[in-house]
Order: structure tokens, then sequence, then C-alpha cells
């Protein structure tokens, strides 16, 4: 397996809101740069003081990384450019598109971590060393893409430091497991053939033309197609995943990147969300609840106090939408974005996003062992299984109730009979 050399004075502090950027940057979906999600309203942030956290679980996604799919659209968005070069050059622009003159430059590698993304992982290893100075393991497990497997050895130089050396990487492909819990859609094979795209396209359809009408005006004597203007939309997320700043992102409204959000939405719902056809995100998901709940209980009787664990923004939503977390009480429309929605991926899944879940108990304040989940920082309510006025203070419910509110997962099984009518697999 290959692990990256890390150059520690690339990778200095830095704090998780970009300096003099927009708060719009925040708001672009699974793309955005990471930055710590707002705190409920009511819900308090900190634990009481009588209360001690003895098991820590989390899931963190990896980095900031290049694109996949939108790669294309950008690359045919400078070629466009580059064809018009003398035009743009005597065409007189606006501000906000003067940059264009000097020429868009666009190099960044396809799926690869960046160097922001290895700032984002070693920064939060630092973090969470501070956090949970008393919890350590020896065994890290992630992905075995190769921007996961990255991101997870430069979160553990931030966590372990040189005691990183002893540290054992593992991917889940050397786990024992028919199903991964941080891969699960890897064993079922309706989920490589199901198309989420129809709502995201949808929406696109509807909010992409007027943008290219409005960039044709702002520079005449340029064709610039639907396409190309996806590319300088996808082209924003996508320099500030390489360089902090993107020229693109100033071009744009707030209201035209809340559209963009709102298709990355629409289309992660479809895919590991409540939209997905058969229900297969719930199901998936239900593999990594499992696993909580087991390690939780300590149901195999070698529970460890702490789990590091690295995977995508579809291995957080999943079990997200098993358990309800993150479902609007009406499904997200094509046709209009909802003044208020739940399932909302900026603040849940952006890049080197970490689901964090903490075991703990109270010489007061609780009876008997709690649960409470930090999503980005920030306490994020466990509503399915809060009984009383303190759950909902902050945020947690007593372990026994958060296993009987999950109870679903813990009856599915690998090729039982919900597994192969979703995954369309002959029994």
């Amino acid at each position: 397996m290959y692990l990256p050399l890390v150059h520690l004075l690339q990778l200095s502090l830095s704090p998780n809101v970009l300096h003099g950027q927009s708060e719009d940057y925040k708001n672009l979906a699974t793309v955005s740069p990471y930055h710590d999600a707002p705190n409920v309203p009511g819900v308090s942030v900190d634990l009481p003081d009588d209360c001690t956290v003895d098991q820590v679980i989390m899931l963190h996604r990896h980095g900031s990384r290049g694109p996949v799919s939108e790669q294309n659209f950008i690359l045919g968005l400078v070629e466009t450019l580059d064809n018009a070069r003398d035009i743009i050059r005597s065409t007189p622009l606006p501000p906000n598109l003067q940059f264009l003159k000097q020429g868009y430059e666009y190099q960044l590698a396809p799926q690869e971590l960046t160097i922001v993304g290895r700032r984002e992982l070693f920064d939060h290893g630092v973090e969470f060393a501070l956090r949970y100075p008393n919890l350590s393991t020896d065994v890290v497990v992630s992905s075995p893409i190769q921007r996961v497997v990255d991101s997870s050895y430069f979160f553990a130089q931030g966590f372990f430091g040189l005691k990183t050396e002893n540290i054992t990487f593992r991917t889940v492909t050397d786990l024992d497991d028919p199903v991964s819990w941080i891969t699960p859609w890897k064993s079922c094979p309706k989920f490589s053939t199901h198309q989420p795209h129809q709502a995201a396209s949808r929406w696109a359809a509807k909010y992409v033309p007027p943008i290219a009408q409005k960039l044709g005006r702002l520079v005449p004597g340029i064709n610039i197609s639907v396409n190309d203007t996806r590319g300088a939309l996808y082209a924003c997320p996508f320099d500030l995943a390489t360089r902090n700043q993107s020229p693109w992102c100033n071009v744009f409204s707030t209201r035209e990147l809340q559209n963009l959000e709102y298709e990355y939405d629409l289309l992660m719902d479809g895919v590991s969300g409540h939209a997905s056809r058969g229900d297969i995100g719930p199901l998936l998901g239900a593999f990594y609840v499992k696993k909580l709940i087991e390690r939780l209980t300590n149901g195999t009787r070698d529970a460890e106090p702490l789990y590091l664990e690295f995977g995508h923004d579809t291995s957080i939503l999943l079990p997200l939408s098993t358990m309800g977390l993150n479902k609007d009480s009406l499904p997200l429309n094509p046709d209009r974005v909802p003044v208020h929605r739940v399932f909302r991926t900026s603040q849940q899944t952006p890049f080197a996003a970490s689901m964090v879940w903490e075991r703990f108990t109270c010489k007061k304040s609780f009876e008997g062992p709690q649960v409470r989940l930090v999503l980005n920082g920030a306490t994020f309510p466990l509503f399915i299984c809060a009984k009383s006025k303190v759950d909902k203070r902050y945020g947690t419910c007593s372990l026994d109730e958060f296993a009987r509110a999950n109870e679903y997962s813990t009856h599915v099984h690998y090729k039982d009979e919900s597994w192969n009518t979703a995954c369309d697999i002959d029994g």
C-alpha cells in the first residue's frame, strides 16, 4: 500500500473558515471546503462537567480532492476560453471577469487529494488529539481508494505525530466482513447500476441555462454553452480545493451558488439518502449502524476505546439516512428549493467531514451509558431516541434507547431477504 511522505512545513495549522472568503463558499454541498457545522439553537455544544467520554468511534471523509465527473465540463470550459483568447483580450469585461484577460489556468489532478486536503486532515488529527488526549489506538482503517488512504495517513500524522510509524494502516479489503460498513455499496450490484441523476439533471436543466445566457451577455462574441457554464460553476469549488481561492466564485450570485448546492443535494439524496429507489440507501447504511451498536454495547466483548476510520461522503450519508437523522418531512423536489431542509450536504458531508460518536458516563447528570453524535464539530441532536429534557438539551440519548431506536439495523444481514430484494440478487 502506498503511503505519502509528509512535509510538515506545508501543513501548518489553519482555521476552519477560509480567510476573507464569502459565506457562500461554505454552501457548495459535498464539494465545499471543510468548515464546522453551525450549532443547533438550544442544544449544548459541551457535555456537563461531571461526564467522561470513555469511547469514541470516528468515521472521517477524505479531504479536498480534484474533480471526478466534473472534470470534462471544466476542461471544455478551458478549451472554449483558449479558443476565444483574442476576442476576450479586446472585449470590455466587468471587474469580476477581468481575470479572463490573463487567461484562466486549470491545473488539478482528477480525484487526487490536494494539498488543501492534506492540510485539512493533518489539522483535524491535531484537533482530535487535543480533544481526546486519553484515547488512542494502533490501527487505522480506510477505504482502499488512494485519496482516502492518503487522508488517513495525514490525519494520523496530526494525531500520533512521530508515533505514526508504529500504527497499522489497513483498508476494508483487509477485513473479513462480507459487507464493509465503510463502503457497503461495493457489495450491492444494484447500487452500481442505480441511476439517481434524474432529479439533479432536471434541476440543472432549469437553473443553468439562464446563467449561460448571463455569461454570454457579459462576454459577448463567445459561444459559452450550457456545458461550459457548468464547467465554470464546478471550477469554483475545485479551485478552492486546490488553492483556497477561485476567480469563478465571484462570477456567480449567492442564489446561483445555492442552486449548484441543491443540484448536488438532489444527486446525493438519490444516491444515499431518502430518494434512493428501493430504499437502497437506508439498507446499506444499516451495516454501519449495526457495527456502531456492536461497538458501543461491547457486543463482541472486544470493543476498543477508539476507532479511526476513513471513507467517503456516501459512507457518512448512508447511516444518517438509515437512522432518519437527515430526513425531510417531504422529499426533496427537483422543481424548487425548499425554504428549509434537513438533508444538506454542505453541513453534513463537506470535504474532510467527520462523524464522531461519543459514549460517555456521568456522575449525576445522566444515569447509565449515554451516546452523542458530533458531526463536523457540532452536536447533532439524536431526536430519534431522546426521551428527557436533559437529552434534548445536550442532543443525547441513553445507549439502551439508541439501540432500541435502531433495532431495524441490527436485523439486517448480508444476503437475507431484504438484502437480496434491494440489491437484485437471486436468493
